[in-house]
This record gives C-alpha cells, sequence and structure tokens, in this order.
C-alpha cells in the first residue's frame, strides 16, 4: 500500500487525515476487501504519526464499517469506501429520525414502503 505523510498543518486532524489515507488506499483497490493491514506501528511509521494515532483512524474506519480487528488475525478490511459513504448517511437519517421523534422500528417501516 502507499501512503503519503500527513500534513500537520492542514486543519483536518491527524487520525482523520490517516483515515483518508487508508480509505483512498482501498478505494483505489490497494487493499482489497479480507486483505489484512500492516501492524499499526508500521502504518505509523510510513504516515509519520504516532501509533495511537494510527489505531485512532482505524476505530473510525472500523465504525464505518470499512474494516474488522479480529483477536490474531489482526486488522483485515471488510468494506469498500461505497459502503463507507453509505453507512454514514444511514448514521445522519438515524440521528435526524430520533431528532424529529421516531424510533427505529418507525423509520424501518417508513424505509420498507419506499419502492
Amino acid at each position: 500500500m502507499k501512503f503519503s505523510q500527513v500534513n500537520r498543518n492542514e486543519q483536518v486532524t491527524l487520525h482523520h487525515q490517516v483515515a483518508a489515507e487508508i480509505r483512498r488506499a482501498i478505494a483505489e483497490g490497494e487493499a482489497a476487501e479480507g486483505e489484512r493491514l500492516p501492524p499499526a506501528v508500521d502504518l505509523a511509521a510510513v504516515l509519520g504519526v504516532n501509533k495511537n494515532t494510527v489505531i485512532r483512524a482505524l476505530h473510525i474506519l472500523r465504525e464505518e464499517g470499512i474494516l474488522d480487528f479480529t483477536r490474531g488475525r489482526g486488522v483485515r478490511v471488510v468494506g469498500t469506501a461505497a459502503r463507507s459513504a453509505l453507512l454514514t448517511k444511514v448514521n445522519e437519517l438515524v440521528s435526524m429520525a430520533r431528532e424529529q421523534g421516531y424510533r427505529k422500528d418507525e423509520l424501518a417501516t417508513m424505509i420498507l414502503s419506499v419502492q
């Protein structure tokens, strides 16, 4: 996988820059679904950041459904950037529905009724 070093002068936090670099690598096919990522220490060295910054980025990508952590097997790619974008929109929709007073089952009923 090819990575660019993060830009410390940019307003975007380092861990979000690292997450974006990993997302880009997956989107461009440098890491395929089912493939293991290098250890966080190695990624940190290549990107020029602390290991904890990489770990924080990996957690973001796990929450987005792109990565999976399995003890003894490392961090694997389980989704794509498109899946991540869709999950982000779903989370936004659920948050908006909650703000409007809808429960998850009511939201699910609405979604199922859309054709």
